[in-house]
């Protein structure tokens, strides 16, 4: 069985089709899809999926970097309230992004340290996008750890020495359909890194692997995922899928299925 630690199933463009997609997630052994939150009007349609599949997808509450303007505290403040009429499983998504949106950079950092005191504060793992920022945001949870924050550096694109970092906080590293892409440079890290700390995602659906590169990504594609790491790192698929799903479930604090 497999994990995807990341997976944004109830956007637009892909909602119409979700029973489609959860069909063929569990056709292809996915146990769980955790899916991350990214503003207030996302809400509704994550819950639409995890109420119509409680047992296989999994709700996070956070606000995305790229959705942060200057109105955050007052857009935090109203996530915030969500959590006092239900559970969630992470905090996030959250973090700093440098690549699409630098105007609110100042703001990015404080709704960001705002979500890492929430994730202390619930024991909850939190959930970073690093896009451009992968040294600023291993900085800002080096500040705050303490020993009890745990989480995921989703999508992870940084080099060895950022990895090494990541794991001396105590924290995953999310590998998606980048490592099947030519231009790579995640299969070496992964050799010298080990897997103690990665979790498998696809960030659908977006960064679809090789061979749908470029078209809309889905849980059911983490077998092409599974399928390189396996052949480059010559893992058993079955080792591979046992320590991913391990390490996915217990940052999550989830007891396996049987």
């Amino acid at each position: 069985m497999i994990v995807d630690t990341h997976a944004h199933i109830y956007y637009a463009k892909i909602m119409s089709e979700v029973d489609d997609i959860i069909n063929r997630a569990l056709e292809n052994d996915v146990q769980y899809i955790f899916m991350p939150n990214v503003d207030l009007k996302s809400v509704d349609g994550m819950y639409q999926i995890e109420e119509k599949y409680p047992q296989l997808c999994k709700s996070m509450m956070g606000l995305h970097p790229c959705s942060v303007d200057l109105d955050w505290k007052d857009t935090m403040s109203k996530l915030s309230k969500y959590f006092e009429t239900r559970n969630y499983v992470g905090i996030g998504e959250t973090g700093i992004d440098l690549y699409w949106e630098k105007k609110y950079y100042e703001e990015q950092k404080k709704a960001f340290n705002w979500q890492i005191d929430m994730a202390l504060e619930m024991n909850l793992p939190i959930i970073i996008h690093s896009r451009e920022s992968t040294d600023i945001c291993i900085e800002m949870i080096r500040a705050k750890q303490n020993g009890d924050l745990k989480g995921i550096f989703h999508c992870f694109s940084g080099d060895m020495d950022q990895a090494k970092s990541i794991k001396e906080l105590s924290f995953h590293i999310g590998i998606g359909g980048v490592v099947t892409y030519k231009n790579s440079n995640l299969l070496p890290i992964l050799i010298e890194n080990g897997l103690s700390n990665v979790v498998l995602e696809t960030d659908s659906p977006y960064l679809a692997p090789v061979p749908f590169r470029g078209k809309d990504n889905e849980p059911s594609f983490l077998k092409y995922i599974l399928e390189k790491i396996s052949t480059e790192l010559n893992v058993e698929k079955n080792i591979l899928c046992e320590k991913t799903t391990k390490n996915a479930l217990n940052l999550f604090g989830i007891t396996p299925q049987i």
